[in-house]
């Protein structure tokens, strides 16, 4: 056990379902074996009084959509969280809220995988054209397509990043199928990727990448029956069924493999897992990527914050071991430590001659946007670790992704 641990206080918040789902109760387990106390938090009940707490960890996104719906009880708990961050600026909050309300947001999220894209300046990586559709198609549409770089087929999304409803999309093939389209919904151009989907769970500066099914090709527009045959029908399909491990349906049945087929490349996810935590300030997330079969280029297609972490079996671990490193900030005198076990060092920025520095918050361009979505006045109040709560740049220590379902590294 690491003395300087002891009597360093943990407090969680996560829904009854996802505490059940994860076994959290073997986290708490695993802190208090290095000497770090647990306290799972009821936010109806003041928290100054469940404190002190060095670290809060939570999953707040029901809450807050609910309090955005105007539900008045949500808003009161969302408040109430929000007042006890503002109070104690010391506190490391994984992950900050407004950075979370991004990630609820496709097409803030979408934006902000774009400007990433031209930040780091990777041929390796894309961004799937899209845009928003707050209302019914009408005869301006196509135009508007045509503006965004979009073709056919396209999937349709809900623009919320979260809940049942979420998961609900639609393939896109023809002019025909835009009376399919419900609005409000985010549209993204629809990239062949040979049916794989590679999930990436990111826990701090380490992250694991877990194969699953997916989509598979789809030609543009008109049916293979024949060539002036009949354009092909909406697709409408739930995500989360299709790309669960043990998924088998005709949408996910490759019949020939198609163009470039190979795993994502260590150096590019870690590149974009490490600016995605640079420009969020976040730590528990989830990327969803896929390979581009005529380009071999990385498409991000969705990010997610705090995901289930299916297909990490040391998802604990990994946790436990970035709150080792972000509570050592706090301890200027305790070991280094970092995930991979090396001692950190400063590395120079990796988007190269267009630098995108860690300020004292959120990452901003040099167009001085800030990646922070929305407006924050009380930003000023709060120390780094509640803005970026992710520890300084370390060194290249990562395994080579091998294992076609699950394989680990160092996002550094």
């Amino acid at each position: 056990m690491q003395t300087w641990l002891k009597g360093k206080r943990v407090g969680y918040w996560l829904s009854e379902k996802k505490i059940k789902k994860l076994n959290f109760q073997a986290f708490a387990d695993l802190c208090r074996k290095r000497g770090i106390d647990v306290v799972q938090l009821d936010l109806e009940k003041p928290l100054e009084e469940q404190g002190p707490l060095d670290v809060i960890i939570h999953k707040l996104t029901d809450v807050i959509l609910e309090a955005d719906q105007n539900d008045a009880q949500s808003q009161e708990l969302v408040q109430r969280f929000q007042d006890y961050i503002d109070s104690h600026p010391e506190t490391i909050i994984l992950d900050p809220l407004p950075a979370i309300r991004t990630l609820l947001d496709r097409c803030r999220s979408y934006e902000l995988i774009r400007r990433l894209e031209g930040c780091m300046q990777d041929d390796r990586i894309c961004s799937p054209p899209f845009m928003e559709l707050a209302s019914q198609c009408g005869e301006d549409t196509m135009a508007e397509l045509k503006k965004h770089k979009l073709t056919f087929p396209f999937i349709c999304k809900t623009r919320v990043a979260h809940g049942t409803n979420s998961h609900e999309m639609a393939i896109i093939f023809s002019e025909d199928g835009l009376k399919d389209v419900k609005p409000q919904c985010v549209i993204q151009s629809f990239i062949n990727h040979n049916a794989v989907l590679y999930k990436v769970f990111v826990v701090g500066e380490s992250y694991t990448v877990v194969e699953r099914p997916s989509l598979k090709n789809f030609s543009p527009g008109v049916s293979s029956q024949s060539r002036g045959g009949p354009d092909r029908k909406t697709i409408f399909f739930n995500s989360h069924n299709v790309s669960k491990p043990e998924s088998s349906s005709d949408l996910t049945a490759l019949d020939v493999v198609e163009g470039v087929c190979r795993p994502p490349s260590d150096e590019v996810i870690r590149k974009i897992s490490r600016n995605l935590r640079e420009a969020l300030g976040i730590s528990l997330f989830g990327i969803d990527v896929i390979i581009n079969n005529q380009t071999g280029q990385h498409a991000v297609i969705d990010i997610n914050a705090f995901p289930g972490y299916e297909g990490v079996p040391e998802f604990f671990t990994e946790l436990i071991n970035h709150i080792q490193v972000v509570l050592q900030d706090q301890n200027p005198e305790s070991p280094q430590f970092s995930q991979n076990n090396t001692a950190p060092e400063q590395a120079a920025s990796i988007c190269g001659d267009r630098a995108c520095p860690a300020a004292s918050g959120f990452v901003t361009m040099a167009t001085k946007e800030t990646w922070l979505m929305e407006d924050d006045p009380s930003n000023s109040k709060r120390l780094q670790h509640q803005r970026l709560s992710c520890n300084s740049a370390l060194p290249p220590n990562f395994q080579n992704c091998v294992a076609p379902m699950a394989t680990k590294a160092s996002s550094q």
